[in-house]
């Protein structure tokens, strides 16, 4: 199977690539052009390719949702890491939520069509190594996403799994976007088998291991304390990782 991974493994890096430098400029032009409909409209089309070529390396995404998610209510996806093909899913399914991601400060440059979307999509730039940077920055974002009526998406284990096996969740970021978003929701989220990718680390790619996405329940922020929320919400996750 490595050896054959060997062989796939530049042709899905190529097309992957290709994607993200054909789009790059298609989302400055429609962003320029026709504002955030337009520019979202070129995201939401990129992250589906970018799913689809997955198949390449004979790996199927799969999301489950068997919930009704709230509509007109601020909604906090908050999910286990497991890498960067963690992110085109999520954006491809729950795309009529407007789902915005938080990132690292890190990711807001050098890298085509990603860092374009995440400055200009709505997304919030954290500084892991500037405390009141990145709080104020998680307080701007948590008001606009109320006032967009848009959805966030974080992840509290702060950075990936490198073996499906999940960190232990931190507070902060989603204590400050629950905060100004009481009557939004938590929709937790659990990832499996998207680490595979890289099992092998950066090359070859892993192949033929379906990757799932299960959305669970959505949860009342204002239902509970902060502190039993994210108990709740890590536990829900956490027990339906394979």
């Amino acid at each position: 199977m490595k050896i054959l991974s060997y062989l796939v493994s530049p042709i899905f890096a190529f097309v992957f690539f290709l994607m993200l430098f054909i789009f790059h400029p298609l989302q400055w032009l429609a962003f320029n052009v026709f504002g955030y409909k337009g520019h979202k409209l070129i995201v939401d089309t990129m992250n589906w390719f970018l799913v689809k070529s997955l198949l390449l390396l004979a790996i199927p995404v799969k999301v489950e949702n068997e919930h009704e998610l709230p509509k007109d209510a601020t909604l906090v996806f908050v999910s286990n890491h497991q890498g960067i093909f963690d992110i085109p899913p999520i954006i491809s399914s729950f795309k009529k939520y407007h789902p915005k991601f938080v990132s690292k400060i890190e990711l807001g440059k050098g890298i085509p069509s990603i860092s374009y979307n995440l400055r200009k999509g709505g997304a919030v730039l954290i500084d892991r190594k500037d405390g009141k940077q990145s709080i104020a920055a998680l307080v701007d974002f948590a008001k606009k996403i109320k006032k967009n009526k848009w959805s966030a998406v974080i992840f509290p284990e702060g950075t990936r799994s490198r073996n499906g096996n999940p960190k232990s969740f931190a507070a902060s970021g989603l204590k400050i976007i629950t905060k100004y978003n009481k009557e939004g929701y938590v929709v937790p989220l659990t990832i499996n088998n998207s680490w595979k990718v890289f099992k092998y680390g950066k090359f070859p790619f892993g192949l033929g291991s379906p990757i799932s996405i299960t959305a669970h329940a959505p949860i009342k922020i204002s239902s509970l304390p902060f502190e039993e929320l994210l108990e709740k919400t890590e536990a829900i996750i956490k027990e339906h990782i394979k």
